[in-house]
C-alpha cells in the first residue's frame, strides 16, 4: 500500500481514496453516484462504497471524532456534502448578512429564468443564459429565493423553483401574476444586429 494518489488503485489506501472523494466532494454541486465517484478518483466502486461509509460516519462522529457541523448524504441515487439540518437556520443568517440587499444582473436573470421555466436544472438554466450559473444559483438558494424542489431520479440532477419568499418580494400571491414574458420579447422583424431581414 501507497500514499501515492497516482499509483494504481489496487495499492492505494483505503485513506487515500477518502481523501480524494473529500476534495471531489467539496466541489461538486450536484449529487454524485458512486460509479461517476468511482471514475473521478480511479479507484474501484466497492472500495469508493467503502470510503464514503468511512467518511459517514466519521462526520458523523462516530469514529471517536466530533460530529462535524456537515454531513455526507446519500440523495437521489448519488452523494453530497450538506450543511446538517441543526445547523440551517445559522448558516442562512449568516449567507443573507453576507449577502448584498440587491441581487447582481447575473442573479436577476437566473431567477427569472427559474421563475418562468421551472422546475429547471441548473445545466439547464446554464443552457438558457449561456454562462456558468453555478455560484449564482448557490447565491438565490442561500437568500431563500430559489430551493430544491426534487432530484431527477436518472440524471440525479437537482431540479430548482422559486419560493414564498419570491413571492412576498414582489408582492403577488402567486407565479400566475408574473407578467406574461410574450410580449416583452423582441419578435425578431428587425433581425440580428441591426440588420433588417429581407
Amino acid at each position: 500500500m501507497t500514499d501515492d494518489p497516482t499509483a494504481p488503485p489496487a495499492l492505494r489506501r483505503p485513506v487515500d481514496v477518502a481523501r480524494q472523494l473529500e476534495a471531489i466532494l467539496l466541489v461538486v454541486d450536484e449529487p454524485q453516484s458512486l460509479v461517476a465517484l468511482a471514475t473521478a478518483v480511479g479507484a474501484p466502486v466497492p472500495a469508493v462504497r467503502q470510503a464514503v461509509a468511512g467518511l459517514v460516519a466519521d462526520y458523523d462522529g462516530e469514529t471517536g471524532g466530533p460530529r462535524r457541523g456537515f454531513e455526507l448524504r446519500e440523495v437521489g441515487g448519488g452523494w453530497r456534502l450538506y450543511v446538517r439540518e441543526d445547523h440551517d437556520d445559522l448558516v442562512s443568517e449568516f449567507m443573507n448578512a453576507q449577502a448584498p440587499t440587491r441581487l447582481s444582473q447575473a442573479a436577476l436573470e437566473t431567477l427569472a429564468v427559474i421563475a418562468y421555466k421551472q422546475p429547471v436544472t441548473r445545466s439547464q438554466v446554464a443552457a438558457i443564459r449561456a454562462v456558468n450559473v453555478d455560484s449564482v444559483v448557490r447565491t438565490l438558494v442561500a437568500r431563500g429565493l430559489i430551493t430544491e424542489q426534487f432530484t431527477d431520479p436518472d440524471t440525479g440532477a437537482v431540479n430548482y423553483g422559486t419560493t414564498d419568499a419570491l413571492l412576498t418580494h414582489l408582492g403577488i400571491n402567486s407565479l400566475d401574476e408574473l407578467p406574461h414574458i410574450s410580449p416583452l420579447l423582441d419578435d425578431g422583424a428587425d433581425g440580428f444586429a441591426g440588420e433588417t431581414l429581407p
